[in-house]
């Protein structure tokens, strides 16, 4: 794998596919005495969760509509 100017390289497609790196993905390299990994990012499950569901939603609802509904009010 060649490295640019930028010290940029492009991690492969099977690669990305086996440890889920998606665009947007957060990837960090772990130094030990054999060399470096890349590995993914470890973040919050919920911050994963919430990510995947942007612009997901079909209802159009406003920020008042859904805050009654979730307080039960009609």
């Amino acid at each position: 794998m060649r490295v640019t100017s930028k010290g940029q390289v492009t991690i492969p497609k099977d690669v990305r596919k086996r440890l889920g790196i998606t665009p947007g993905s957060e990837v960090d390299f772990k130094i030990d005495r054999h060399g470096a990994r890349l590995v993914r990012a470890r973040t919050s499950r919920g911050k994963e969760v919430v990510e995947r569901m942007v612009g997901q939603g079909t209802v159009k609802m406003t920020t008042e509509e859904i805050m009654a509904l979730t307080r039960g009010e009609d």
